[in-house]
């Protein structure tokens, strides 16, 4: 049995718990919970994906997460991944949801910020490289790399980053 979530409808009401990968193979609506990390001088941290990886290897995305688990909150979600891919804690401030149709599949994806140390311990199973940017860097980085589409998505919704940065789909 693999990892368990909540299959939630289009209003993100709960309808049941499922496989996460039989909810991805069926289309089905689940949560995933993102935090978008700044060091203490506001930069934004990027890193890169494994080659390894199943899912988008090499690409750079500007969001670390992954899925809620069954009975968890967005948030607790968002802090509980900090945890696991950059072995930092930080308090996660709840930004906003929306409903990402998804380059593999649909979700209701939480996007959460936080700030964290700029030293951190990064897993490399889930994280090749890092850096940090100012906000201009960025957009520039954001312009010039290959992104994980559904972080681009979002950064398309973001109020602070999204609406000055042109990101492609």
């Amino acid at each position: 049995m693999g990892e368990r979530v909540e299959r939630v409808d289009e209003q993100d009401r709960v309808l049941g718990v499922v496989d996460r990968d039989e909810a991805i193979r069926n289309g089905w609506l689940h949560r995933v919970a993102t935090t978008v990390c700044r060091d203490p001088r506001g930069r934004v941290l990027v890193y890169r994906r494994p080659e390894h990886v199943s899912r988008f290897p090499g690409h750079h995305d500007w969001l670390i997460g992954g899925a809620v688990e069954v009975g968890e909150s967005y948030e607790g979600a968002a802090a509980r991944e900090l945890t696991e891919e950059l072995g930092v804690r930080a308090r996660v401030r709840f930004v906003f949801t929306f409903l990402c149709r998804g380059a593999i599949s649909p979700y209701w994806l939480g996007v959460h910020e936080a700030v964290v140390p700029e030293r951190l311990a990064p897993d490399p199973s889930e994280i090749a490289w890092h850096g940090w940017f100012s906000e201009a860097e960025f957009r520039e980085v954001v312009r010039e790399r290959l992104f994980v589409p559904d972080g681009l998505a979002a950064l398309r919704r973001h109020p602070g980053l999204g609406p000055r940065t042109a990101v492609t789909p």
